[in-house]
């Protein structure tokens, strides 16, 4: 899919020419996605940028109910080859742009360089599971219901298949520490949707949840949803939005956060923050993820050797 596509930030506009808009640009991305003839060479691959603790699982995992194949993609943190220790899982959308400058669209989030960092100067250790995303089947599977505009919701079968096939794979074959305290799920637009759909749905396997930039406009019966089902107390959720994305980015994201308060999350458990110059894309994500997965994982340090007495 055109990158264009994968992240849309459409001016939140009103009545016809909000509609209008939206459906040119559907058109457009549909387009967009055909094959390109020409005579131009093809551009030189990117070189990878995956640090060596990073590995492509060899086979893709099937979503039960959608017979479609998903490559995940998994963080190790430093020194598990030589450990037992077991450590808390984040899953994450969009495994393409994680990890790897040559498998992004539009620049990587520098999850591992940043854990490996956090490893050596915070104490800060954990699995991270990124999940790649299905190019033209993102929209669908990253929103868990039906648009009249964008077609049919999958979401409700791709979470199950993070819970109910994925996470216990990967809790079989990896030292994780899989209760709901050292479970997180994270994602950015379309999987900032689908994360706030995950927490609300499956409190009894996440216990965080890292929302940026949510796209809530493309499924407003998430704030139903949410109001339906109150969190657990612990639940602990990082809210992220950019004021130079579109018009209605950061009042829906801060509609939601004062939704969760009036259930009565506890405000220890409950970070809403605005960058008033961010913007819609990877860089700024990248730029916000150290912040918020210290904040989601800040008791979970591995606190250093105290010193004796002399």
């Amino acid at each position: 899919m055109n990158p264009a596509c994968q992240h849309w930030n459409l001016p939140k506009g009103s009545g016809l020419a909000h509609n209008a808009s939206q459906a040119v640009l559907a058109l457009a991305c549909g387009l967009l996605a055909l094959p390109a003839w020409t005579d131009e060479p093809p551009a030189p691959a990117k070189p990878g940028t995956a640090q060596p603790n990073v590995h492509v699982l060899p086979t893709p995992f099937l979503i039960p109910g959608l017979n479609r194949e998903r490559t995940v993609r998994i963080y190790l943190p430093p020194g598990y080859e030589q450990g037992t220790r077991r450590y808390p899982v984040l899953y994450m959308h969009d495994g393409q742009n994680l990890f790897d400058d040559a498998t992004a669209y539009a620049g990587e989030w520098g999850i591992d360089e940043t854990l490996n960092e956090l490893a050596k100067s915070r104490g800060l250790e954990l699995i991270v599971v990124g999940i790649d995303n299905g190019g033209a089947e993102r929209i669908h599977e990253l929103n868990a219901w039906d648009n009249p505009q964008f077609g049919k919701g999958d979401g409700e079968q791709y979470t199950a298949f993070i819970v109910e096939v994925l996470k216990p794979w990967i809790d079989q074959h990896y030292r994780t520490r899989p209760d709901r305290r050292h479970t997180a799920i994270m994602g950015s637009s379309m999987g900032g949707l689908i994360s706030s759909y995950a927490i609300s749905r499956y409190p009894q396997v996440f216990g965080k949840a890292g929302i940026f930039s949510p796209a809530y406009w493309l499924a407003p019966q998430v704030f139903a949803d949410t109001e339906a089902r109150p969190p657990p107390p612990a639940e602990r959720i990082y809210f992220y939005a950019g004021g130079s994305e579109d018009l209605g980015m950061v009042p829906e994201m801060e509609r939601m956060a004062a939704l969760l308060r009036r259930q009565e999350l506890p405000a220890t458990n409950l970070a809403v923050r605005v960058n008033p110059v961010g913007r819609h894309n990877e860089s700024a994500w990248r730029a916000e993820f150290p912040r918020a997965v210290e904040w989601l994982f800040r008791d979970q340090r591995r606190r250093s050797p105290q010193r004796q007495a002399p």
